[in-house]
């Protein structure tokens, strides 16, 4: 069933995007669907700040042109790893397998975006409410993360907002934007002003200690640029 999804997911955009083509924005070249091995096929994608999932070769990336189909998504990006074969790594860092298919992932940013907010899920053996959820990606409840306030880092440099995810995701994922902003007056400085990094953030009623432990996964160097 599910290699039909990703067959039925490619079939809805082909009236955006020319199935057969070369990747031109990077020194990298392949043809969406190409077969290297017997029954094997190969397909790139890319994932834009926002969280949107679209073919590699898109001309116009929009909210128009990109994967919407939910299940699509759940079965896309959990199984979303780090491409460690060799093959397109380079240029294309992430790999989803989906059946016989390889699909070939790149991003603007982060392979995962957490997109909204979602209130703790019900849970009726549980002494109490646990943790909101962060979802991304397009999954819904289905594609979601425990929400860790103390866990959220600014970007000295971007000003960009950074949450822990999956492992096998890279670890580290990105807040969108427009959550982002939703989440900036929680944020808490020990001296106000811009190029100040924030150290609380309220949250649930309290006021977390921001761990910077995401801090690892960026260069140091673009960290000493905002100093």
């Amino acid at each position: 069933i599910w290699p039909m999804l990703c067959a039925a997911a490619l079939r809805n955009l082909r009236s955006f995007t020319s199935p057969v083509r070369c990747c031109l924005r990077s020194i990298v070249t392949y043809v969406q669907g190409q077969s290297p091995e017997p029954r094997i096929r190969e397909y790139f994608y890319y994932i834009d700040h926002q969280g949107q999932l679209f073919l590699d070769d898109t001309k116009v990336k929009n909210f128009v042109t990109c994967f919407k189909d939910q299940k699509f998504l759940v079965f896309f990006f959990s199984r979303l790893r780090s491409n460690q074969g060799g093959r397109y790594s380079e240029h294309f860092p992430f790999l989803s397998l989906c059946g016989r298919e390889r699909n070939f992932v790149r991003c603007d940013d982060r392979p995962l975006v957490f997109t909204h907010l979602l209130p703790p899920p019900t849970d009726e053996l549980a002494p109490g409410p646990g943790p909101d959820m962060l979802s991304y990606c397009g999954g819904g409840e289905q594609l979601s993360a425990p929400f860790r306030p103390e866990a959220l880092y600014m970007h000295p440099a971007s000003g960009r907002v950074y949450h822990p995810c999956p492992e096998l995701a890279g670890g580290v994922g990105l807040v969108r934007s427009a959550l982002a902003i939703e989440l900036s007056p929680f944020f808490l400085y020990e001296q106000q002003g811009q190029e100040e990094q924030p150290t609380h953030f309220l949250w649930a009623g309290g006021r977390h200690v921001l761990t910077n432990e995401l801090a690892m996964f960026f260069p140091r160097e673009e960290g000493q640029r905002s100093g």
